[in-house]
C-alpha cells in the first residue's frame, strides 16, 4: 500500500525482487512477535507489554514521523500523534492496536500491490536484452542495443525474438500471446516478418533485422505501457487529499481544545481528537484509485490491448461515439474477385486479365492473379505497360489486352459507355469490350459482431474513409453503419472535431493518413499489428491483434474500472465521515477509526483488484 514511499537502490529487477521478499519476511516476523505480545498483554492486562508491542510494531512509523516532522499531514506523523495521545490518556491497548492493525493492513496491501505489479510485469516482459548476431561467420551474443538494421541474428527454439525482422532461413511456430493476448501459435517461414517479443517455439531461425532495439515492437509497447498520464479521478483524489486531511486535522485540534474550555470532559474530547487524526489519513483513496486503474490497464494488456495511462482508460469509459477508418481497419485491406461478368468464356477472360496484371504490385492485380489460380507462363507476355491510376496495356499470346478503369478504356476508344460497378475492373481484348471483374475489399469477419456489441454499449459507430462513396456504401450497408466517404486526412479531422462537440469521440485507424484523426480524437485507437508507426505514436490505445472485437472489450473493461473507482471513492469517504460523526456523538471508538483507515483501505484494494478480471 503504502502512502509512505519505499525506495530501492538496486539496479536489477531480480535484486529489487529479492529486497521485496526479504522486507516481507522481516515484516511478517515483526507482525507475529508484535501480535503475540499484544495478545499476552491483553490477557494479563499489562501496560508494559502493550508498550513493548507498540514499539516492535511501530518503530519505523515513529522514525518516519521524526524525519517528516515538517509535514504535519504525513501519514506516519498523524499516526504517531494519535497513538502517543492515546498513551497519554492511558489507552495503552488502543495505541498498540492502532499500530498492529495498521501494520497488518500495510503488509497485506503491499502484497496485493506487488502481486498486481508482477502480473503486469509477466505480461509485459517482452524485451530480450541480448541477441545472437552474425559476426565474421559466427553468431556472437551481444547487447540488442548495438544490433543495426540489416544485421543477421539467430533465434533458437524457446528463445524470445529480440528485434523485429524478416526470416531468411528456417520456419517455426511463433507464440505471439504476449503481444496479441491470443494463445494461438502463428506459422512463420522465409520472407515472413516476425515481431520482437514473440517466442520461437520449435526450430532455429535466421532473421534479418528491420528495426533497431529502440524502434522494435517490444520497446515501443513498453514505452506505451510505462507512459504515465493521470486520470481526472486520480487528479481529483490528489487535490481532495490535500484539502481533506488539513480540514480533519484542524477539526481534531478544535475538538481537543474548545469543548474542555467550556467545561467538557478533557479525556473524552482528547480521545475524539485522536480518533479524528486516525480517520484523517486518506490512504484508502490515495492507494486504491491508482491501483484500480493499474488493474484495469493490466486486464487490457492481458487481452492484447495496450493503454497509454489511466487518463486514456477513463476517457474510453465515457466515449459516446466511435469513428472507424475503412481499409485495414474494418476491412482486411485485401481484395478478392467476387464476380466475373463477361460476354465470352469466363476462364479465358480471367486468363487474359491475370496475365496482364501479373507484373503489377497493386493489391487489385494480386487479387486477380490469385483468382486465376494457375501458373503464369511468362513467355506468353510479350509486352506490358502500366499507366498509373488508369490500367495496363499488354500483349498476351499475340492479342492486345487492355484492363483498368472505365475512363481508361474510353480513352483507348473501346465502345463501352455503361458503368457496371464502381468496384469493377474493365477488360478489352483486340479492341473489343469483353466484360468486367468485380473486386471487393474483404470485411473482417468480426466486424459485424463488434458493431453490434458497440450498439449494446450505447456507443454510436461511424465510418470515415477516403474511398469512393459507392465502395463505402457497400461496406456500410453490410454493417449497418453511418458513413462519410471521399475524405482527405484533414476532412477526417474536421469530422472528428464536429462529432466531439456532441459527445466524447474515439477514432480507430491504422495508416499514416489516420494519424491526424487519431491525435484529434478524444481517444485514438490504433491497429498495432498492421498499423503504421505514425498511427501507433498518435494513438492512446493500441490493439495488438488488429481485432475489432477488442474495441467493445476495451470499453467494457474501462467502464468496469471506472465503476470500481467510483465505488472506492464512495466507500472510503462515506465510512470516514460516518466514523467522524459517530465520534463527535461519543459512539465511535478507536477501533472504528482503525477500520475506517486500514480496513477500508484493504476493502478498497480488494475491490480494485477486481478490475484484473473481465467479468464481475
Amino acid at each position: 500500500m503504502s502512502c509512505h514511499c519505499h525506495e530501492h537502490s538496486c539496479s536489477g529487477h531480480s535484486c529489487c525482487h529479492r529486497e521485496e521478499e526479504s522486507g516481507n519476511r522481516m515484516m511478517l516476523i515483526r507482525l507475529i512477535s508484535g501480535s503475540v505480545l499484544f495478545l499476552i498483554a491483553f490477557l494479563i492486562k499489562s501496560d508494559y507489554l502493550f508498550i513493548a508491542a507498540y514499539m516492535i510494531l511501530g518503530y519505523d512509523i515513529l522514525i518516519n514521523a521524526v524525519k517528516s516532522i515538517k509535514d504535519i499531514f504525513n501519514e506516519s506523523f498523524l499516526m504517531t500523534i494519535a497513538t502517543i495521545g492515546a498513551i497519554i490518556i492511558g489507552e495503552f491497548p488502543e495505541a498498540a492496536a492502532v499500530m498492529l492493525f495498521y501494520q497488518i493492513g500495510e503488509f497485506l496491501s503491499d502484497i496485493a500491490v506487488d502481486n498486481s505489479k508482477k502480473s503486469i510485469s509477466a505480461i509485459m516482459d517482452l524485451r530480450a536484452d541480448t541477441s545472437h548476431k552474425l559476426i565474421d561467420g559466427k553468431f556472437v551474443t551481444v547487447p540488442s542495443e548495438i544490433v543495426t538494421v540489416g544485421d543477421i541474428i539467430l533465434v533458437s527454439a524457446g528463445e524470445k525474438v529480440p528485434l523485429d525482422g524478416e526470416i531468411i532461413e528456417g520456419e517455426a511456430y511463433m507464440d505471439t500471446s504476449a503481444l496479441t493476448g491470443e494463445s494461438n501459435f502463428v506459422s512463420a517461414s522465409v520472407g515472413d516478418n516476425v515481431l520482437s517479443g514473440s517466442i520461437n517455439t520449435d526450430s532455429t531461425l535466421k532473421i534479418k533485422v528491420t528495426k533497431t532495439f529502440t524502434e522494435s515492437t517490444a520497446s515501443k509497447i513498453l514505452e506505451l505501457v510505462e507512459t504515465e498520464k493521470k486520470s481526472n479521478s486520480e487528479k481529483f483524489i490528489t487535490k481532495f487529499a490535500k484539502v481533506y486531511t488539513p480540514i480533519v486535522v484542524t477539526l481534531a485540534v478544535i475538538i481537543a481544545i474548545l469543548p474542555p474550555i467550556f467545561g467538557g470532559d478533557f479525556k473524552h474530547w482528547f480521545y475524539v481528537a485522536m480518533l479524528f487524526l486516525v480517520v484523517s489519513c486518506p490512504c484508502a483513496l490515495v492507494v486504491s484509485i491508482p491501483l484500480s486503474f493499474f488493474s484495469g490497464i493490466g486486464c487490457c494488456s492481458k487481452n492484447g490491448i495496450l493503454v497509454k495511462g489511466s487518463n486514456a482508460l477513463e476517457s474510453l469509459a465515457n466515449v459516446g461515439s466511435i469513428a472507424f477508418d475503412k481499409t485495414g481497419t474494418i476491412t482486411e485491406g485485401k481484395f478478392k474477385v467476387c464476380a466475373l461478368r463477361v460476354t465470352g468464356i469466363k476462364a479465358e477472360a480471367l486468363m487474359y486479365a491475370a496475365y496482364a496484371e501479373y507484373s503489377s504490385s497493386h493489391p487489385i492485380a494480386k487479387a486477380i492473379v490469385e483468382a486465376y489460380g494457375k501458373e503464369i507462363d511468362v513467355s506468353k507476355i510479350k509486352s506490358c505497360k502500366e499507366i498509373a491510376g488508369n490500367g495496363i496495356k499488354a500483349v498476351i499470346d499475340g492479342k492486345d489486352v487492355l484492363i483498368g478503369t472505365k475512363k481508361f478504356l474510353d480513352k483507348e476508344g473501346i465502345q463501352n459507355t455503361q458503368v457496371f460497378d464502381s468496384n469493377a475492373v474493365y477488360l478489352a481484348v483486340n479492341g473489343e469490350f469483353v466484360g468486367y471483374i468485380v473486386i471487393e475489399d474483404i470485411i473482417k469477419p468480426e466486424a459485424e459482431k463488434a458493431i453490434r456489441d458497440l450498439s449494446a454499449l450505447s456507443v454510436g459507430a461511424f465510418m470515415l474513409t477516403g474511398d469512393s462513396k459507392t465502395n463505402a456504401e457497400t461496406v456500410a450497408k453490410k454493417l449497418n453503419l453511418k458513413y462519410f466517404a471521399e475524405l482527405l486526412p484533414q476532412d477526417k479531422v474536421s469530422k472528428i472535431k464536429s462529432m466531439k462537440k456532441n459527445t466524447l469521440t474515439a477514432f480507430v485507424g491504422d495508416g499514416i493518413n489516420d494519424a491526424p484523426a487519431l491525435a484529434a480524437s478524444d481517444v485514438g485507437i490504433a491497429m498495432g499489428g498492421v498499423g503504421s508507426d505514425a498511427a501507433i505514436e498518435a494513438s492512446d490505445i493500441v490493439l495488438m491483434s488488429d481485432e475489432l472485437g477488442k474495441v467493445p472489450l476495451s470499453i467494457s473493461i474501462s467502464r468496469k474500472t471506472l465503476r470500481i473507482v467510483n465505488e472506492n471513492i464512495a466507500l472510503a469517504i462515506s465510512i470516514k465521515l460516518a466514523v467522524m460523526i459517530l465520534g463527535v456523538c461519543g459512539i465511535a471508538t478507536m477501533w472504528m477509526a482503525i477500520f475506517s483507515d486500514v480496513g477500508v483501505c484493504l476493502l478498497a484494494i480488494i475491490n480494485a483488484l477486481r478490475a484484473f478480471r473481465i467479468k464481475d
